[in-house]
């Protein structure tokens, strides 16, 4: 990936429904051999999808909560079993699984506290799992999903 990719990466991340004219214009380059770099980018998986960003608030889904999980079992069927139960619950906006005194960080996007206790109420029933922290989010001081390009660069 050279330094016309990484414009073209930030171009998208910022606004993916722009013409390719467009996008081409900004990068210097014709059409065609802009749209075949986005193509190759797409086909590399490094452009994973193109997605609307939507603001949780005006969908009624405002309650942002961190969820720390500590299991006792870390058996691959354990976690099998746990990834499929989250990737089932649509509340679920991600899932990692960490190093450290937490085994799992899991982001969930909710309506209301009671919303939350009726997602909660299906998690502990679904698996056992040690200790569940839940941490409430009360303002989103940054949000973005644009990867930093010129840090990635660096490295």
């Amino acid at each position: 990936m050279d330094a016309t990719d990484r414009k073209i990466l930030a171009i998208l991340q910022a606004d993916s429904s722009l013409p390719v004219a467009e996008i081409a214009a900004r990068v210097n380059l014709s059409q065609t051999p802009c749209w075949r770099r986005i193509q190759r980018l797409e086909e590399a998986g490094v452009i994973q999808r193109r997605v609307a960003l939507v603001d949780p608030d005006r969908i009624g889904l405002g309650l942002t909560v961190f969820v720390e999980i500590e299991t006792g079992d870390h058996s691959a069927e354990w976690l099998e079993r746990f990834a499929a139960a989250v990737e089932a619950m649509p509340e679920v906006m991600e899932v990692y699984r960490m190093a450290g005194d937490v085994d799992y960080l899991l982001r969930i996007a909710v309506a209301n506290m009671a919303a939350y206790d009726l997602f909660y109420r299906r998690l502990v029933a679904l698996l056992p799992l040690k200790n569940v922290t839940s941490r409430f989010a009360m303002e989103r001081v940054k949000f973005t999903t644009a990867y930093p390009l010129d840090e990635a660069e660096k490295g």
